[in-house]
C-alpha cells in the first residue's frame, strides 16, 4: 500500500506554515511509515521544488506557481499533473487531500481521493455565523462532489460537514487525529508554575480569544497572582477589518490584567511543550475547531483543561472528569472552573492524571494508524 497526503503545511524547516492540520497529518504518516505503509507527503505553494526523504517518509514541496490570469485553475492544474506523474512512477494507491479550500476541485487524479474534514471555510463560515464568499464554497463543494469517500476527526465534524455539502451515498467515517505518546511525556506532572495559564492557538475571532479579557479579570478577581501567556501568530480580524488581532485584545484588558499578560507570539513547536509542562491550567475558549490538537497535546501532558463545550469538544473530554466544557461566552462558569482549578492542587493532579488516561485509551497514534488503513483498504481496489 502507497498512500499520498496532498497538504499546504507540514511541520518541517523547509516548509513555509505548519499548524493543527500539519502536525496532525506528521503524526499519522510517520506512524503509517513506521507500520510498513509507504508514505508520501506533497506539500503545495512551496518556495522550492525538491523532494527528501525523512523519518521513512518521502515528501515532496511543490514550488507555487504565480499566473495572474485563471491562477487558481492553473495552480490545481500543475498539482494535479505532477501528483499524477507519480502516482503512476511509484504506484501510489490514494491520495488524501484536506477539505480547506477546495484544493482537489478541477483535478483528475488517477487513483481515488479521500478528503479528510480537517475544517473547510465552509465548517467554519457556518460555526462563526459569517458570510462565506461564493467562490470558495463553489471550490470546497466541487472538491467534496469529487471524493470517493471522506475521513472526519469528530462525529460531529463529520455530520455538519455532511450536512453543509449535502453529501449523500458516501461514506464518511470517523477517525480521531492522534499522538505519538511517547513524544508527550510528563515526568513531573506536580511541578509547574502556580497561576500560570496558557492559551495556544492562532491570536483570531474564532478562537475565542476576545473572550480572554473579560474571563481573565474574573480570575485575576479570587487570584490577583495569575498570569495569562498566549502563544501563537497573530492574525487579521474579518469582523473589524483589522490586520492585528492583538491589537483588538491589548485594548480588552484593564490595565492591572495587563501587567499579567504576556504574548510569545508564534514560537517553534518544539518549544510549545515546555509551556504546556509549566503551565497551571490550559484553556480554549474556541468557538470552531473540528477537533483541536493542542487539546489532546495539553491533555496528554496530564494538563487539567478548560475547553470550549461546542460540538466537537464533547468527543475529547468528559466534563468534570478528565477536563471541563464550557461555553465560550459564558465567562463566570469559564472562570470558575479555572479558578477552582488554581485553589486545588488534588484537584489539578485528579483532573491531569485522567486527561492522560483519556488520551492514552482514544487518541494513541499506533491504534489510529490502524485505523486508517483499514479504511483505505476499503478504497483501494
Amino acid at each position: 500500500m502507497h498512500i499520498a497526503f496532498l497538504t499546504s503545511e507540514y511541520p518541517h524547516e523547509r516548509v513555509k506554515y505548519a499548524a493543527g492540520i500539519g502536525t496532525s497529518i506528521k503524526n499519522l504518516v510517520i506512524a503509517l511509515a513506521k507500520s510498513g505503509v509507504k508514505v508520501s507527503v506533497f506539500v503545495y505553494g512551496q518556495e522550492e521544488e525538491t523532494f527528501f526523504q525523512e523519518e521513512g517518509v518521502k515528501i515532496h514541496l511543490i514550488k507555487a506557481q504565480k499566473n495572474k490570469v485563471l491562477g487558481w485553475y492553473l495552480h490545481r492544474k500543475y498539482i494535479q499533473n505532477y501528483l499524477n506523474t507519480y502516482i503512476v512512477s511509484e504506484a501510489i494507491d490514494l491520495v488524501e487531500a484536506p477539505d480547506w479550500t477546495g484544493i482537489t476541485a478541477f483535478m483528475n487524479l488517477k487513483v481515488p481521493v479521500v478528503i479528510r474534514f480537517h475544517g473547510s471555510d465552509t465548517y467554519f463560515c457556518h460555526l462563526e455565523q459569517r458570510k462565506q464568499k461564493l467562490k470558495n464554497f463553489w471550490f470546497e463543494k466541487l472538491a467534496v462532489s469529487n471524493a470517493q469517500a471522506f475521513i472526519t476527526p469528530t462525529h460531529f465534524a463529520g455530520e455538519l460537514s455532511k450536512k453543509l455539502f449535502d453529501i449523500k451515498n458516501k461514506t464518511i467515517q470517523t477517525i480521531h487525529h492522534g499522538l505519538k505518546l511517547d513524544q508527550f511525556e510528563n515526568a513531573n506532572p506536580l511541578v509547574y508554575e502556580k497561576g500560570f495559564i496558557l492559551y495556544i492557538g492562532t491570536i483570531i475571532r474564532k478562537k475565542g480569544v476576545l473572550e480572554l479579557p473579560v474571563i481573565f479579570n474574573k480570575v485575576r478577581e479570587k487570584y490577583p497572582n495569575a498570569r495569562l501567556v498566549l502563544i501563537g501568530s497573530d492574525s487579521f480580524d474579518i469582523q473589524t477589518k483589522s490586520e492585528s488581532t492583538w491589537g483588538l485584545l491589548q485594548k480588552e484588558f484593564k490595565g492591572e490584567d495587563l501587567n499579567n499578560l504576556t504574548y510569545l507570539g508564534k514560537i517553534p513547536y518544539h518549544e510549545v511543550q515546555q509551556y504546556i509542562k509549566k503551565a497551571h491550567v490550559c484553556v480554549f475558549p474556541t468557538f470552531a475547531e473540528t477537533l483541536g490538537m493542542v487539546t489532546i497535546e495539553s491533555m496528554a501532558l496530564q494538563k487539567p483543561v478548560v475547553n470550549s463545550n461546542i460540538g466537537w469538544a464533547q468527543e475529547l473530554l468528559v466534563d468534570g472528569e478528565n477536563g471541563y466544557l464550557v461555553y465560550p461566552k459564558d465567562h463566570d462558569l469559564f472562570a470558575d472552573k479555572i479558578i477552582g482549578l488554581l485553589q486545588d492542587d488534588n484537584l489539578c493532579c485528579t483532573i491531569g492524571s485522567a486527561a492522560r488516561i483519556r488520551i492514552e485509551t482514544i487518541f494513541d497514534i499506533e491504534r489510529i494508524a490502524k485505523q486508517n488503513v483499514a479504511f483505505y483498504k476499503t478504497l483501494i481496489c
